[in-house]
């Protein structure tokens, strides 16, 4: 069977004939620039600079020859423009604070401060304030908060949606164009529309936006979900009808080319608690997921996904019934996220993209033989019938020893 094979019978709870491999399809689900270099490099393949498909987390592309080299089953597709606004063309060359020369958008603007920090502008506007910082030490950016004072007689949630528009004639056919490439490939397609991560908490500073309004503090947007329910609904009620007009274009230009769509990054989860009550799950944003996912599964056969950090297996259920196909990254190491209980539990019903290894101690700080026997036991539990797609928890983050690595991959192919 093709990669696309193994994809749609894992998604579909039936067993494929070996585990499906994910690196680098989705932002939450990928390699930092440095480590695809490292990766690059082990495997012999040609010496050029890493694009940088997502620079916020300063993700590198895993490009045709490195899917091969790592066994990847899974490509993705992005909007046309990154987070911070700039159209995903026109390459430049950018040195990063680390040294490593990388490939960015032409309109990717830095500047470098007194401190030696280095500050994004909003789609490459250097005459505004930065809408982000990497620290000198750092290895991606942070949101910078350019909140003005909050006075709730004046706020209006219209100004919260200022990011969120119908899609342009231009980005329909790019998703014609670029579904059609994926699909000749034949391995897996997830795409990321855009425009449907409600309440993303990464998205709320609105790192595109030059003069972004309303509520954009992240400790703000939180306290809004007690404090400001209302003008919270007015956001997600309006934003979900722009996602549904969009949906609609890109179904219509991409067919049956998709496999997932990428719904939403909006944790829920702490290492040890949760951000939310179910109950505020269920009333605040369970019922515009649910819109959104039925709409797709009424009118296409994307399966739907849904990433969230943290202790989430409380939240499951209400995934669950909000329509969610997929959740991710399957923090094992948080509180009650035993894989043997999840599995028991939710492997009928949902499927675990990710969870392969724990990417905060055993393959950072590992050994090689370490990093094996964790991932051999984590395919032994998640793996039978199908609904388990192998990814690290979260993104593979720069400095992880290239050769736990490796060792991760060799105990992939050998329980495959």
């Amino acid at each position: 069977m093709t990669s696309r094979d193994n994809l749609l019978k894992t998604i579909n709870h039936e067993q494929p004939d070996r585990v499906v491999v994910d690196f680098g399809a989705t932002p939450v689900t990928g390699i930092h620039v440095l480590m695809v270099e490292q990766l690059r490099d082990y495997f012999g393949l040609e010496k050029k600079p890493v694009k940088v498909s997502e620079p916020f987390q300063m993700l590198g592309e895993v490009e045709e020859d490195l899917m091969e080299a790592m066994g990847v089953d899974v490509i993705g597709l992005s909007p046309p423009s990154d987070m911070f606004g700039h159209r995903m063309e026109d390459w430049k060359t950018f040195h990063t604070p680390w040294g490593q020369e990388v490939l960015v958008p032409g309109t990717f603007n830095v500047s470098v401060d007194a401190k030696g920090d280095t500050l994004m502008y909003p789609q490459g506007d250097r005459s505004v304030d930065p809408s982000a910082k990497m620290p000198k030490a750092a290895y991606f950016f942070d949101a910078i908060n350019r909140q003005g004072v909050i006075d709730d007689a004046q706020l209006n949630p219209e100004e919260n949606l200022e990011e969120f528009s119908l899609m342009s004639e231009e980005d329909v056919t790019y998703w014609n164009i670029e579904t059609g490439k994926a699909v000749e490939k034949e391995r897996g397609l997830v795409a990321n529309f855009g425009g449907t991560g409600i309440g993303d908490i990464a998205l709320v500073p609105g790192l595109n936006l030059k003069h972004p309004k309303g509520i954009r503090d992240v400790s703000d947007w939180y306290m809004s979900t007690l404090m400001r329910t209302d003008y919270l609904h007015h956001i997600f009620e309006k934003q979900t009808d722009i996602a549904l007009e969009n949906l609609k274009m890109v179904r219509e230009a991409t067919g049956d080319t998709v496999d997932v769509a990428f719904i939403c990054g909006t944790d829920f989860g702490t290492q040890d608690s949760s951000f939310c009550s179910i109950d505020t799950f269920r009333e605040l944003y369970a019922p515009y997921y649910k819109k959104i996912n039925d709409w797709i599964h009424e009118n296409t056969r994307w399966k739907t996904f849904k990433h969230s950090c943290g202790a989430v297996e409380p939240f499951m259920e209400s995934f669950i019934e909000a329509g969610f196909d997929i959740i991710n990254p399957v923090q094992i190491n948080a509180a009650g996220m035993d894989p043997v209980l999840l599995k028991e539990k939710y492997g009928d019903r949902l499927t675990f993209w990710g969870g392969g290894v724990d990417t905060q101690k055993v393959l950072p700080f590992g050994s090689e033989e370490e990093v094996k026997a964790h991932v051999l036991r984590e395919c032994e539990i998640f793996a039978p019938g199908g609904g388990f797609v192998f990814n690290t928890v979260h993104n593979i983050q720069a400095n992880v020893p290239v050769q736990n690595v490796i060792a991760m991959l060799e105990a992939i192919r050998q329980f495959g």
